[in-house]
């Protein structure tokens, strides 16, 4: 099967490590330079510097004769373009995508797109009645009264310093389920170190999102 990857980030990367390991062909695509040489060292596939909302790049990725067509960013502007180029000029028969923001799932979906969306997941946890390790019991949290979100930390000039869990001034009705660092996931704690890049999913009371935001990023 040959697939090719939109995105060489923690997703797209631990997707291209996964299916060579089980035998696939795997192109990446990816806007940003300083990881196209850290993607070859890891994957050991062929990785594309450049825009996948350009033609010219996917045509480059021979998305022609793609089984499979997968966006990973964080832009979920950028992976729904790259999606529908490659299903309607490059006739893909299958397309997913992640989805950041879970009010995009059903545009995804209504296109043709398979979408995944991360907070989703977490909320369906929620209605099973599942837990998540052995930070919190989600069941209380049902019938409308919490809401999951997905905070992730600038990096660059702009970025808020490195902080301690447990510094950070969260609202009351807000907790911290997990980190994703790179390829790491981190189960948090009070002395887990928050720092630019981070993705943070976090459940938080139905009127806390804004607030939550505004201690994760520094904002006063």
């Amino acid at each position: 099967m040959y697939v090719v990857i939109v995105g060489g980030g923690r997703i797209g990367r631990y997707v291209a490590r996964d299916l060579v390991n089980k035998g696939h062909e795997v192109t990446v695509i990816e806007l940003q330079g300083g990881r196209v040489e850290s993607l070859v060292a890891e994957t050991g596939v062929l990785v594309i510097e450049g825009d996948a909302a350009d033609l010219r790049y996917l045509e480059q990725a021979h998305t022609e004769r793609a089984d499979v067509f997968v966006a990973t960013t964080h832009e979920d502007d950028l992976n729904l373009v790259a999606c529908q180029l490659a299903r309607i000029e490059f006739e893909t028969k299958r397309v997913i995508s992640r989805v950041n923001d879970p009010k995009n799932v059903e545009i995804f979906q209504v296109l043709g797109i398979e979408a995944v969306s991360s907070t989703r997941l977490i909320s369906e946890l929620i209605e099973n009645e599942f837990s998540v390790g052995e930070l919190i019991h989600l069941t209380s949290l049902r019938g409308g009264r919490a809401s999951i979100v997905e905070i992730r930390i600038p990096d660059g000039p702009q970025a808020p310093p490195a902080r301690r869990l447990d510094t950070i001034p969260l609202p009351d009705d807000v907790v911290i389920v997990a980190v994703f660092r790179g390829d790491e996931t981190i189960i948090p704690r009070g002395g887990t170190q928050i720092v630019p890049g981070d993705e943070i999913i976090a459940l938080t009371g139905s009127d806390s999102g804004d607030a939550l935001t505004a201690a994760l990023l520094g904002v006063r």
